[in-house]
């Protein structure tokens, strides 16, 4: 995605990577490239080179809160005069089928009819509408099976209501209410989606490296009111990293969870959530640049390197389902983490994900 929700800041300061000094096992098994939107640049469609990167899914969003800015009176079902699918998402879908690249997207974001009139990133009052809302899309989109349930929101920006935790602290009783919520809403549309179709595969938990709440500690707490965890079926993580990708690094600091922290965090979703429970990697990129979306950067060929390490450790590790990539050009100020600078000049990233 090009907009950048806030700037996310990795524990490392400013820094510019010169060197790297490991090589990564060799690919193993058939794990998933992906890739965030868009479908067109300078009205020219992006699918063509989505395929020549060998990118297997594509991923968008889709905002409740702008798909039903009233609220509908038959919420399941799509063709009610409330909703307003949005044509950029329908176009992307069609041409995703015609490149034979799977779809993923992301549900997030609540009308204020739905959470008492506040910001679109708290949550609703009531999962059930959100589920409603899961139901119609899967019908006004029955090619889509890959359905991610919000995106970061172990973050304030992103979710809410949420009381940050300092890194690896018990969760208090306040702290412990968003990762319920946002439990409550995954298992609710995991039923509404699996009702729809069976071959509905929907990925929840949806952190990233850092947080306002760690990693750990919303797995920990991401449950049910009985207790239960919720119903997933992949669990979605951004494994952004300042550091070259490698499992023999130590861990991060702070509570973090970075590409390097993987085979942690696979142990702590056998732990707590389910053993086996795949990784969906939703949003990896490696900046070449100072830019407003991430703390640190690299040279580019540190960047392709980075690409190929990565891809060749996720293809060997069978518990990651897929790694997707979350710019293709460069759009500075806001991000030079593309694989493609803006003057449409391929940066040695791109090679190496097309590659890889």
């Amino acid at each position: 995605m090009l907009s950048v929700r806030s700037r996310r800041l990795l524990p490392c300061g400013l820094a510019v990577i010169a060197v790297l000094c490991f090589a990564a096992p060799q690919p193993a098994v058939a794990m998933q490239k992906a890739i965030w939107g868009p479908a067109v640049h300078d009205g020219v469609s992006l699918f063509p080179t989505y395929r020549q990167l060998g990118v297997t899914i594509y991923e968008d969003d889709l905002d409740w809160n702008l798909v039903a800015p009233t609220r509908p009176q038959t919420p399941t079902d799509p063709s009610d005069p409330a909703y307003h699918w949005p044509s950029e998402v329908t176009s992307a879908v069609a041409q995703a089928a015609r490149y034979h690249i799977s779809v993923t997207l992301q549900l997030r974001n609540t009308p204020g009819w739905a959470n008492a009139g506040k910001a679109s990133n708290w949550a609703p009052i009531n999962p059930k509408d959100f589920a409603a809302f899961a139901t119609a899309a899967a019908h006004r989109y029955p090619g889509v099976h890959l359905w991610m349930i919000w995106g970061e929101p172990s973050r304030q920006p992103n979710f809410m209501p949420l009381v940050p935790a300092r890194p690896g602290a018990r969760l208090d009783a306040a702290q412990q209410q968003a990762p319920h919520i946002y439990a409550q809403l995954l298992d609710a549309a995991y039923g509404a989606l699996k009702k729809v179709s069976a071959k509905n595969i929907v990925i929840g938990g949806c952190t990233y490296t850092t947080g306002d709440i760690d990693t750990l500690q919303w797995i920990e707490n991401m449950r049910l009111p009985d207790g239960r965890p919720p119903r997933l079926d992949l669990y979605a993580h951004n494994p952004f990293s300042f550091r070259e990708p490698n499992f023999a690094n130590p861990p991060s600091p702070q509570a973090n969870v970075d590409f390097s922290d993987l085979k942690r965090l696979e142990a702590d979703l056998n732990r707590h959530l389910r053993p086996g429970l795949k990784l969906f990697l939703s949003e990896w990129t490696v900046p070449t640049a100072i830019d407003q979306e991430f703390n640190f950067f690299v040279k580019p060929s540190v960047q392709a390197q980075w690409i190929t390490d990565a891809l060749s450790l996720a293809r060997a590790d069978p518990q990651i389902y897929a790694l997707g990539w979350i710019h293709l050009y460069d759009a500075g100020p806001v991000t030079y983490g593309g694989l493609i600078e803006a003057d449409g000049r391929h940066k040695p990233g791109f090679a190496a994900w097309a590659k890889g």
